[in-house]
């Protein structure tokens, strides 16, 4: 018996030692995988081993985005043709340099109803020979965020990193290029409403493919290829709410949409009193509209008409910005008035960033560039 088994282990120390896998020295067992030995194993007899699947970082997922204010923001200065539907087109600089004021809209608006072009004067349009014109302004869009980043650095001079380190396209020659379709703006505020921005992105895809189907197609036929248009206001406000609804849209956010199409429609809403109204006039007359609160017309305001003295109370993003860059820590700030958070007084945010004017509108962008936050309800 014992010279059996003897053989029988001879055997089997030969063939060890024939394949070179078996003679490779096992593992040093760790407490977690003695741990998972001791444990009763579950049995799968039909499954097969498989190997989890490595999840795929993109590039997009891998770069800080290029305005870290909230999404709701991004989407409303986003056109459609770079919604993820199609390759965005990288937007032609003007061919003039245009006066440019603060105060006023500094954006290329296209109506919604004739695609005509709304743009401030070409400055060599400008007459120096007329008595209105004695002297050449000299504020264009090819200046004017110079001349703004100049100023918030004169006024506090703590602004120069913060502006060495960031670039704000949004004001730059480049940005106030871009047209901007106001019907559009608008619209993307109220898909992007208490959804995160990749939801509103998608839901915005879709609303717009609603309109450019072979069942449905565009009211302007298009060269192939290019991204298919926003649609006309009057298509959308004669939709039926429930076909609105399929791009992903709440019954109440239909409702919102379809108002605004119709109050784009009848001409109640226009590009060219949005462009021409003062400030405040803008703020009430969108606030009047179903669907858009003060912040919604503060941010289209800021970043579809590119009006430069513009500042929200009400953005949390901004509350925490300013605290940061007055040196508050912002981490042991506590919720106040029912768990609300506050991280600075109104009247306290309007009193530093009225140094700023008539500027504001971009010391409001550096205030979320201060920690990068990036809040996604705001309202």
């Amino acid at each position: 018996m014992t010279s059996r088994r003897s053989a029988r282990l001879a055997a089997m120390v030969n063939s060890m030692a024939a394949d070179p896998i078996l003679t490779a020295p096992p593992p040093i067992a760790s407490r977690k995988r003695k741990a998972a030995a001791q444990a009763p194993a579950i049995e799968e007899p039909d499954a097969a081993p498989s190997t989890p699947r490595r999840r795929r970082v993109s590039k997009e997922d891998a770069a800080p985005p290029a305005t870290p204010t909230p999404s709701a923001v991004r989407l409303i200065a986003e056109s459609a043709q770079g919604s993820g539907m199609t390759p965005p087109q990288k937007p032609k600089p003007a061919a003039v340099s245009r006066l440019a004021d603060p105060n006023r809209t500094n954006a290329l608006l296209r109506s919604p109803k004739t695609s005509r072009i709304i743009a401030s004067k070409a400055v060599d349009a400008v007459s120096p020979s007329k008595p209105s014109h004695s002297l050449v302004p000299t504020t264009t869009t090819a200046t004017i965020l110079e001349e703004a980043c100049a100023h918030l650095i004169e006024v506090d001079p703590r602004m120069k990193p913060l502006i060495d380190a960031h670039h704000c396209r949004i004001f730059s020659p480049e940005g106030l290029a871009e047209q901007i379709d106001p019907f559009e703006a608008l619209t993307s505020s109220i898909i992007s409403q208490q959804v995160s921005g990749a939801a509103a992105k998608s839901i915005k895809a879709r609303f717009v493919a609603l309109f450019n189907t072979d069942a449905n197609p565009p009211a302007t036929t298009i060269a192939a290829g290019q991204p298919p248009p926003f649609p006309h206001p009057a298509r959308v406000a004669a939709t039926p709410l429930e076909t609105l609804r399929t791009a992903g849209l709440s019954q109440r956010k239909a409702e919102y949409v379809q108002g605004l199409a119709g109050k784009f429609a009848s001409g109640a809403l226009a590009a060219q009193t949005l462009a021409d109204a003062p400030y405040e006039e803008v703020v009430a007359t969108l606030t009047a509209v179903r669907g858009l609160g003060r912040w919604s017309a503060e941010m289209f305001a800021c970043f579809a008409l590119k009006r430069l003295d513009v500042f929200s109370t009400g953005d949390l993003g901004v509350q925490r910005g300013m605290a940061a860059f007055v040196g508050r820590d912002v981490g042991r700030l506590k919720a106040k008035g029912g768990g609300k958070w506050k991280y600075m007084a109104e009247g306290e945010m309007e009193e530093i960033s009225g140094r700023f004017r008539p500027y504001r509108s971009l010391f409001m962008w550096y205030m979320w560039r201060v920690e990068e936050t990036d809040v996604s309800t705001m309202e």
